[in-house]
């Protein structure tokens, strides 16, 4: 079953997509079936597709990893509890609750088995959620970085929609409403951007912005829809975040730092990243998740898209351990470029990230 879901990727990889309704010729990322990364990525076809895995195959990748991943408890109670704190939780891959004041956000929400069109085959959860979809306060806004069944789950989107209090407001790339309209009709707050598009939602401001991805939910809508990375501003407490989402590095990110830097946090992923040959173009791995930290100007970032699903040839925790790596050639101290457990929250005082003890 993993090489039919590997030979529907590799048919996705060369699939056409259908007509951009979005389509502005006076934009340079759009075209009349999609959208396009500013900067050239490396190609890579169905044969580089078939390569990979082929060595991934030979080579017996990933290997197991060798440290617990396993999630801390976490303190549900004190999670749903009111509180004019700045605090931010990890659920598991590119999922994050992060609670501004009143302002409950939740990020790529992912609470499925797996990651995959289907129920029995494809990325399996290897640590279940750090925190479950009943145990979360409620949701005022979701935002999505892109369609990849890894950022967007039906299942998790469905039960937010259906959350008691009413459906959260929902930040979606151009394209990913269309998907939202047709597969979940409880989403009746959505808000689809393009890059640089702006929306307010409570006393927070939300801007979609350029990072280099793709997009692919079948074999023929690749880049049918845009991705991006999200930008939150809030005055009460005055907080600015970024949520990375999942992108390979390039000159966006220094874009990003100019126009809406800096920020108090940043989300940004460090997973996904072997082998180089085949993931840079679209995954960074940690010594440039380094680069894009400086770049967009963060006070703090934390490691995100990695250690949940099996997706590339590094193991699961091998992640931090290059962060590490990456964080002491560059001379930055571990409070300022972080990984969290599964599970794990940590609170924002005096500009600083503390942890908050599990129950």
């Amino acid at each position: 079953m993993r090489r039919w879901l590997a030979g529907l990727l590799a048919v996705a990889m060369a699939g056409c997509s259908p007509v951009n309704p979005y389509y502005d010729p006076a934009q340079p990322h759009h075209t009349p079936h999609g959208f396009r990364n500013l900067y050239a990525t490396p190609g890579s076809g169905s044969l580089d597709f078939w390569r990979w895995q082929f060595e991934r195959w030979s080579e017996g990748l990933p290997p197991p990893p060798t440290e617990s991943l396993a999630p801390v408890a976490a303190d549900t109670d004190w999670i749903r509890q009111p509180s004019s704190e700045v605090r931010v939780s990890w659920v598991g891959h590119a999922t994050l609750l992060v609670q501004i004041g009143g302002f409950n956000l939740l990020t790529d929400p992912m609470f499925s088995e797996r990651a995959s069109p289907v129920s029995f085959a494809g990325p399996r959860r290897h640590q279940a959620p750090g925190i479950g979809l009943a145990d979360l306060p409620h949701i005022d806004a979701v935002v999505i970085s892109h369609n990849h069944y890894d950022h967007l789950d039906l299942a998790s989107v469905r039960a937010l929609a259906a959350q008691p209090g009413g459906p959260p407001a929902f930040m979606v790339p151009l394209g990913v409403d269309a998907w939202f309209r047709e597969h979940v009709p409880g989403a009746t707050d959505l808000r689809p951007l393009d890059w640089w598009g702006r929306t307010t939602v409570g006393g927070a401001l939300l801007t979609l912005l350029p990072v280099q991805h793709w997009s692919a939910r079948t074999p023929f809508d690749r880049s049918a829809s845009l991705w991006g990375a999200w930008a939150v501003e809030t005055r009460d407490p005055a907080f600015k975040f970024l949520f990375g989402g999942d992108f390979g590095y390039s000159s966006d990110l220094a874009a990003i730092g100019e126009r809406m830097g800096p920020f108090d946090l940043a989300a940004l992923p460090i997973g996904a990243y072997e082998p180089r040959w085949f993931m840079r173009g679209h995954h960074m791995n940690p010594a440039e998740a380094i680069q894009a930290h400086r770049d967009v100007r963060a006070g703090a970032s934390i490691g995100i898209h990695w250690g949940t699903f099996e997706l590339t040839d590094e193991a699961l925790d091998q992640p931090p351990r290059d962060l590490a790596l990456a964080r002491r050639q560059a001379g930055m101290d571990e409070r300022e470029f972080f990984v969290m457990r599964h599970g794990e929250s940590r609170i924002w005082r005096d500009g600083k990230w503390m942890i908050r003890a599990s129950k």
